[in-house]
């Protein structure tokens, strides 16, 4: 098979189309024909030489994928070979085929191509595992997502107000916060001209968000605390804006407030497994129904990752970019 390869760190150009040997459907594992995968912040990182795989991992890019079973490993048990199926991945989703724990594999969703599905199994489970799971989001409650035009973004918004919260985002254009709006978006703030803060006290009465999903890290963490309401959840998913910041701890008391900090990829497969069936309890029902679906921005051939990453790492894009496999 081919798989796009990082003979070397570096820029998009780092990334080789090669020739590699197929995978092997292990024991629990099936055998995915990849149609499509997905470009995350993750998959930047790991070309520049910042984040390895997990132990056992593909060592090839990929975070999530889309496509149909080939074979099934021993062991596995409800699925069969020609299933359309997205996947969870460790590794592995830029390549023609990938090796998946059967744990980690979820129905493409009725009225969805196989190819859109690529788009789903990261963002919705870090959503999900994050807002819900973890912060335990509720309706009637306010959630602030920095990002709001991102693929996690776009995908909190919508299981957000599906379960009847009120949605603040944070993004850089006009163009962005009206695509957050047109997907259910309550407040909306242009970062680069208004202080978050104050526009989520001031949409709030002065109450703040119960729940933050950051993607920023280090750069908001103050502010963040500024912005959360009593008894409010911090939900920490990203670095961006860098990995060490000072922390007003009485701040946090005052407000009786939470901070957590999750990364999915380097989960056991148990934990995986768990938030992978609680996202096929609770949320493909919304997107079998239309309630919910993936924002894609464009489609590019997986040969040329290197142009996807470039489109990435710009941020000039609105939901997610998908690879297509030849």
């Amino acid at each position: 098979m081919y798989a796009i390869t990082i003979p070397e760190p570096g820029g998009p150009e780092a990334l080789v189309w090669d020739e590699v040997a197929d995978p092997v459907a292990g024991e629990g594992e099936v055998l995915v024909d990849v149609v499509a995968g997905a470009v995350n912040r993750a998959d930047i990182l790991q070309r520049q030489g910042f984040y390895d795989p997990p132990p056992g991992a593909s060592p090839y890019p990929g975070l999530e994928c889309s496509g149909r079973i080939a074979a099934l490993g021993p062991g596995v048990s409800g699925w069969a070979v020609g299933d359309e199926v997205c996947a969870l991945l460790g590794g592995g989703g830029y390549a023609e085929k990938v090796a998946v724990p059967a744990g980690q594999l979820l129905p493409v969703p009725k009225g969805l191509d196989v190819t859109r599905a690529a788009a789903l199994p990261e963002v919705v489970c870090t959503v999900w595992s994050n807002v819900f799971m973890v912060a335990h989001l509720r309706p009637g409650e306010t959630l602030l997502v920095h990002g709001g035009s991102s693929g996690i973004g776009t995908m909190a918004i919508q299981l957000a107000k599906a379960v009847g919260a009120k949605v603040a985002v944070t993004a850089g254009t006009r163009a962005k916060l009206d695509r957050c709006a047109e997907l259910g978006a309550d407040i909306l703030v242009n970062y680069r001209e208004q202080d978050f803060v104050e526009e989520i006290k001031k949409a709030t009465d002065g109450a703040g968000a119960d729940v933050i999903l950051d993607n920023m890290g280090a750069k908001y963490l103050d502010r963040n605390i500024q912005a959360l309401a009593v008894n409010g959840r911090l939900a920490i998913i990203g670095m961006q804006g860098g990995i060490k910041g000072e922390l007003n701890i009485a701040a946090l008391l005052n407000k009786r407030a939470a901070i957590s900090a999750t990364s999915l990829r380097a989960r056991p497969t148990s934990e995986k497994t768990v938030i992978v069936a609680a996202v096929r309890e609770h949320v493909w029902p919304l997107l079998d129904a239309g309630h919910v679906r993936p924002v894609v921005d464009r489609e590019l051939p997986m040969s040329d990752a290197a142009a996807a990453h470039r489109v990435v790492e710009e941020s000039g894009h609105i939901g997610k970019v998908l690879l297509v496999t030849p």
